[in-house]
C-alpha cells in the first residue's frame, strides 16, 4: 500500500523560503510522476508542480521562477523549494504520486502560511 508523508510546512514572512519534503513508501517511486498541489480555504485543489520519472518538470504560472520541484530516487523523496513566498501562497500543500500501474496516491497535507 503506497504512502506519502509530507513535512516542512510552517509559518513564514512574505519574501521568505520554505522547503517541503514528501517521503514515499510502498511504491516503485522511481517509476512514478510526482507532484505538489495546494488548496486554500474555500478553493479547489490546484496543481503547483510536477516532475516525471525522467525528471521533466511542469509548474503553475503563479509559481514559475519562485518554486522548484526535485526528486531523489535514492531516498524515495520529492521536494518543493519555495522562494519569494507571497501571502497568496498560503494553503495546505499536498504531495501526490501517479503510478502507471497502481494509480494515484495522496499525502495528508502540510500547512504553509505566509504572513504579510
Amino acid at each position: 500500500q503506497g504512502q506519502l508523508v509530507e513535512s516542512g510546512g510552517g509559518l513564514v514572512q512574505a519574501g521568505g523560503s520554505l522547503r517541503l519534503s514528501c517521503a514515499a513508501s510502498g511504491m516503485i517511486f522511481s517509476s512514478n510522476t510526482m507532484g505538489w498541489f495546494r488548496q486554500a480555504p474555500g478553493k479547489q485543489r490546484d496543481l503547483v508542480a510536477t516532475i516525471t520519472s525522467g525528471g521533466s518538470t511542469n509548474y503553475a504560472d503563479s509559481v514559475k521562477g519562485r518554486f522548484t520541484i526535485s526528486r531523489d530516487n535514492t531516498k524515495n523523496t520529492v521536494y518543493l523549494q519555495m522562494n519569494s513566498l507571497k501571502p497568496e501562497d498560503t494553503a495546505v500543500y499536498y504531495c501526490g504520486a501517479h503510478s502507471p500501474r497502481t494509480g494515484d496516491y495522496w499525502g495528508q497535507g502540510t500547512q504553509v502560511t505566509v504572513s504579510s
